[in-house]
């Protein structure tokens, strides 16, 4: 069923050829914090860089910022996007909603940290 409110469905999205070149980009600063507490600012950090880890450990030599569009950087085609989707879900213990399976979910790290800050079960700090 196509999507006609302007956000494409995941299994829909390929690998532009002519995108900038990902070695390019800057690496950005670790921000996990040390605090005995955790604010939400500091979990949403620790998801960012979980995902972050994620996408570099499958492409080396992407260096990728939060905010950036993944998409538009050429890392991601359909089968990576199910990856992305797999990875989420294990790894953060939940399962993604069939009405948060948007691009605009898994544009950015940002957007994932966002979803999954959503969805995942409540984790005590301690």
């Amino acid at each position: 069923m196509a999507d006609t409110a302007g956000s494409a469905n995941l299994a829909d999205t390929a690998n532009p050829a002519d995108t900038a070149n990902p070695a390019d980009t800057a690496n950005p600063a670790g921000t996990a914090s040390s605090a005995g507490t955790a604010s939400s600012a500091d979990l949403a950090d620790t998801v960012g860089e979980r995902i972050l880890e994620f996408i570099e450990g499958r492409f080396p030599q992407a260096r990728i910022e939060p905010g950036q569009d993944i998409f538009s950087l050429g890392y991601i085609n359909s089968l990576f996007a199910m990856e992305l989707v797999m990875f989420l879900e294990k790894d953060f213990g939940f399962t993604v909603p069939n009405e948060e399976l948007r691009i605009d979910n898994f544009r950015t790290v940002e957007a994932m940290a966002a979803l999954v800050g959503r969805h995942r079960p409540a984790v005590a700090v301690g």
